[in-house]
């Protein structure tokens, strides 16, 4: 639960930090767009790449919960791995904070709220969690944390949300008022977006991408 507590935190850091550096380097948002996406997409590689051994590298509470819905993780480790994400997530969204010199914790004031986001993190999250599940069910782990940084990093301009697809990092981004930051009161709706897009990614490998082998 440590890994994924400590992958947590790197990746939200990511995120949070490449954020603040993308804006006091300069005021054109596609190139601060670009670099928050490339930070993010590399981080993602790597951070997979060192704890996937050792947790899985979920690293994202919808991923452990299709997991185990597919029975790959067991369902009495869902809590407790979800648990440790959540606090990496707001552990690294107070580091990347202190990092650049604000507070610990400034709640975003960015309000997301437009139904065109949501639906973006619908196809989001249901293209993040199909990717992984479909290559964990063919026997292709090796490609999930390629597959997972390309991914994230092209739909940060191909979603109209910037792809959160990730209730914990969701939550933790609403603790930086800074370029990834998200206002409370867009949580809420953002994470219920997550969850039907999860649900889809998980009926899109059962029927159509890696169904089950009938008797």
């Amino acid at each position: 639960m440590l890994a994924e507590a400590l992958g947590s935190a790197g990746l939200i850091a990511t995120v949070v930090g490449s954020g603040i550096m993308a804006t006091r380097l300069t005021d054109d948002v596609g190139v601060q767009l670009l670099i928050n996406a490339v930070a993010t997409a590399a981080a993602l590689v790597v951070l997979i790449v060192v704890f996937g051994p050792v947790s899985g590298a979920h690293l994202n509470p919808v991923v452990t919960a299709a997991l185990a819905a597919q029975r790959l993780v067991p369902a009495r480790e869902i809590l407790p791995t979800v648990v440790a994400q959540l606090i990496g997530f707001a552990a690294g969204a107070v580091l990347a904070n202190l990092m650049f010199g604000d507070a610990a914790v400034s709640i975003s004031t960015t309000v997301r709220a437009e139904p065109g986001l949501l639906l973006g993190e619908v196809v989001a999250t249901a293209g993040l969690v199909a990717v992984i599940l479909t290559l964990v069910a063919r026997g292709q782990q090796n490609w999930v944390p390629a597959a997972v940084g390309l991914y994230i990093g092209s739909a940060y301009f191909v979603t109209s949300s910037t792809s959160f697809a990730n209730p914990g990092i969701t939550l933790g981004r609403m603790l930086s008022d800074s370029f990834a930051g998200i206002a409370p009161e867009s949580v809420p709706a953002f994470i219920a977006a997550q969850l039907v897009g999860s649900a889809l990614g998980l009926l899109a490998v059962r029927f159509v991408l890696a169904p089950a082998p009938r008797d």
